[in-house]
Formats: C-alpha cells, structure tokens, sequence
C-alpha cells in the first residue's frame, strides 16, 4: 500500500507541475506576425517630393441626376448601364465600414451602402453592383486600372491623391485616433513615443502616425493590426475613429482613446478624367444629404460613436 500511496503523489505531482518561470514565453514573442507585415523606419510617401498645395475637398458641382437606366449618351454611367453592373472597390475587414457578414457572405458596411446608392442612381436597382475586395495599398492602383468604377473604402481625399485619381465631394468627415487595451495607460497620440503601433499599408494613418512612435508596424488590412495587439506585439492601433469603433466592437478589452488629431475627409474615388461621374456621383451625394438617405445609413453602421452629425456639406471648384 505505502508503494502505491508514493506511486500516486509522484504522478500527482508530475500532472500539476507546470513549466518552470523561465521557461514561460513571453505574450507575443512567439506569435506569428500577419502576412505582409513590416516595420516602418521613416513615415512613408508616395513620392519623392510633397504634392503641392491644393483645395482638396473641393470637387465638381453636380447637374441635376438622370432618370435611372436612361444615362446619357456616350457618358461613363451609359458604359456602366450597358456593361450591367457597377464595380466597386470596397472592403471586406473593416467591421461597420466594409465587412463580410459571417452568416450571409454578403459584403456590408457603411461604405458599400454608399455604394449600392450610386448603383441605384444608375440603374434603379442597388443590388446592381459588383464589389471586389481592395486593400488600402491597392485602392489607386485599381483605380488607375479601370479595374473598378470606384473605390469606397474610407478613402481621405489629399492633394497628393489627386494627382493620380479623382474624388467625389467628401460623403464622411472622420479623425485619426487611438485604440488599446484598457490597461495599457495609454490615452492618446501623445503616449506612444516609446510604443509600437500599428497601421495599415497604404493609408494616410501610418504617416501620421510613423514619427509619433518609437515603432510603426505596417499590415494590408485593419483587422492584422488586432491580431497583432491581442497578440502583444503592439501597444497600440492607430488611425480613422471609424474603423477604430468597428475593432473595438469585436474586442471589448479594447477601448478608443485621446481626441482625434487629424481629419480625414472621405471621397468616392473615380478614375482620372471621368468628371461625368464625378458629377454623377456629386449628384448621387446630394440627393442623400436631402433625402434622409444618409442619416439613415449612419443610423444603420455608425450610430455607436454618437448621434447622426449633419452631413459633410458639397464644396466645389466650379
């Protein structure tokens, strides 16, 4: 019996014993990092030189809409009619933005109901639009490409954009902020000097944000950025409040933090040259100022950072 006694606290202790303190990893060091991932050594640009200084959010005035499926001949939006299908470059990452919803596999957000706007406009039906899935990176190459008709995918309007792209008016004003988890101690912009941050490639966040931190992180997509922060392998996510509330909402140790210290005006991106639907889409905007239309999607997606603001007023150049 005393074998068998001895027997059963050995294996006693052998099953609680756990690894000694050294052994631990610490949170994060062995985590893979997403695909893609890199760190920024200088805040990143486009060009060699800064654009030069322009009204940004200045577009092109509308003239009255067409009726729909009667676009005017030999336009951007007749070619749309014909092909059947608008495209749309939106996201598929970005929760109350552009996300795919896990029950239905349909895109939805924010932006996409935008864009099924200016499907309706054209052909009378907003299922009428074909989305493909774009990075932040790939939002002017597609563009530039004739791959899509339009990009709306929390794009902020600069005057360095403008040079490769056009814009719509600005459909939505949002502001760069921070989000991390509730215990960091960090409550701004101003706390990360000697943290890691996170943002997207391609996006105006990371330039923002690259010498304000001791280290930038860049990833294709918004939701690598909480990976890597529920992973411990930044302090922080930095960029527009949108998409911050929408990583909030999936993490709830998670929270936003510090006033903004940006403003990123979002336009609908449209290739260079095709002012017709620059127009178009300038018209398709005003109409849901006017008609409730837009306040009606806010109240959808982004009622969660507060009340329904008045809605960006049209600036135009002409």
């Amino acid at each position: 019996m005393r074998r068998l006694a001895l027997a059963a606290v050995l294996l006693l202790g052998a099953c609680s014993a756990g690894p000694p303190p050294s052994e631990v990893v610490p949170r994060g060091a062995a985590d893979p990092q997403p695909a893609g991932a890199s760190t920024v050594t200088a805040p990143p640009s486009s060009r060699p030189d800064p654009a030069p200084s322009c009204d940004a959010t200045a577009s092109l005035r509308p003239g009255p809409l067409p009726p729909a499926a009667q676009m005017p001949a030999g336009s951007t939006m007749e070619r749309i009619l014909q092909r059947g299908r608008l495209i749309a470059g939106v996201d598929q990452n970005s929760y109350l933005m552009g996300f795919r919803n896990s029950f239905t596999g349909e895109i939805e957000g924010f932006d996409v109901d935008v864009a099924r706007q200016i499907a309706k406009a054209v052909f009378g039906d907003e299922k009428k639009v074909q989305f493909k899935v774009v990075t932040s990176a790939e939002r002017i190459p597609m563009l530039k490409s004739g791959a899509v008709d339009v990009v709306v995918r929390t794009m902020t309007i600069t005057c360095d954009r403008l040079e490769e792209v056009d814009f719509s008016q600005v459909y939505y004003q949002a502001g760069q902020r921070v989000l991390v988890r509730r215990n960091s101690g960090i409550g701004g912009v101003d706390g990360l000097a000697d943290k890691r941050v996170c943002a997207a490639a391609g996006s105006t966040s990371l330039g923002a944000v690259a010498s304000r931190a001791k280290t930038a992180v860049s990833v294709p997509n918004w939701t690598d950025c909480l990976v890597m922060l529920q992973q411990g392998q930044v302090d922080a996510i930095s960029t527009d409040d949108t998409l911050l509330a929408g990583l909030a909402a999936q993490d709830p140790y998670t929270e936003v933090v510090g006033s903004r210290f940006t403003d990123e005006s979002y336009g609908v991106g449209i290739p260079k040259g095709q002012q017709d639907l620059v127009r178009f889409v300038n018209g398709v905007l005003e109409r849901m100022r006017a008609d409730g239309t837009w306040r009606g999607i806010y109240d959808r997606w982004l009622s969660r950072l507060g009340p329904a603001p008045t809605p960006p007023a049209g600036r135009y150049r002409d």
